[in-house]
């Protein structure tokens, strides 16, 4: 099958084309046969080399994990799924191929009014955000501060956290305000005075803090909070100097949880928005934007 592999870690030159073994799926998976791929940041930072301590790869490896495509074949003990359905959720090897292999458990049906390209930009996203706000434990009436708002995990998060009853206040660029007010939050800007304009926002105090944005804020939020205690980052490296938690890894990936939102995503009651699509082919230039960090929504691989 059709592949992007990296051999070695490093920038995005090290990515390339390649014609690997289609896998055949083991006990409790499946496979897929991929139509559209997320493209997320940890899958940059992955390819560099700099997650190896929480996220070791063998190489050579094929990177991403986050599909949406059409069953293709069945490993022994899955009885819930059959070749044929279109479904999306996380892959067990990487995505950014033709074909993939998946725990047949953590795979949600995907609505006919949902297509492909929305499909694939919806799992990693929810997941993560869901997680983070749990560990935030944002309720109703509370204040919460998103640092990156605009972005594939900042987008699902004002909307969820909304939904929970939380006034949301929300970071982005200029180009990007009236977006994340139309998603529910109070939108301002990065930069300089951040703190005292959102202290205007907000003079009770911010009850918790996302930072999905890895751009600096930490050092503010920490300031907002006058503690440590309640703030969350996703994307920030240097929390663990600061003492802020980190949030990582697949914790709470649920099929059943992930088909809900896909039913609100195709009904249009939760907005998920594509930032840009490319060919599978064009997988470094994806992931050359991803890393820069800037852009609105979601990076989507096609496949063909």
């Amino acid at each position: 099958m059709k592949a992007i592999v990296f051999d070695t870690f490093g920038t995005t030159e090290v990515l390339h084309e390649a014609r690997i073994e289609t896998p055949e799926p083991g006990p409790g998976q499946v496979r897929v046969r991929i139509r559209a791929v997320g493209v997320n940041p940890v899958d940059g930072k992955i390819r560099s080399g700099t997650m190896e301590a929480v996220f070791p790869t063998t190489l050579p490896a094929v990177p991403g994990g986050e599909i949406a495509g059409v069953v293709d074949a069945l490993g022994e003990g899955v009885d819930h799924l059959k070749v044929g359905d279109e479904v999306l959720g996380w892959s067990d090897t990487g995505s950014y191929a033709q074909y993939a292999l998946a725990d047949a458990t953590v795979l949600a049906p995907k609505p006919a009014a949902l297509d492909w390209i929305h499909a694939a930009a919806l799992p990693v996203a929810s997941d993560g955000a869901e997680r983070v706000l749990d560990l935030l434990d944002v309720g109703a009436g509370e204040t919460l501060l998103i640092h990156g708002a605009s972005g594939a995990l900042g987008t699902v998060a004002v909307q969820l956290a909304v939904a929970r009853g939380a006034h949301v206040i929300g970071t982005a660029g200029p180009a990007n305000q009236d977006y994340v007010t139309s998603l529910g939050a109070t939108a301002l800007t990065y930069g300089d005075d951040l703190v005292e304009r959102v202290r205007a926002l907000a003079p009770h105090g911010i009850d918790a803090v996302l930072d999905a944005a890895g751009k600096g804020a930490l050092e503010d939020s920490i300031t907002l909070r006058g503690t440590t205690d309640r703030i969350v980052t996703t994307a920030d490296f240097r929390a663990a100097e600061l003492g802020v938690v980190f949030a990582q890894g697949p914790q709470r990936r649920s099929a059943t949880r992930l088909a809900e939102l896909a039913r609100q995503a195709a009904d249009g009651t939760l907005t998920l928005t594509v930032g840009a699509t490319y060919p599978l082919a064009e997988a470094a230039t994806a992931q050359q934007v991803s890393d820069s960090g800037h852009g609105r929504g979601k990076l989507v691989l096609t496949v063909d």
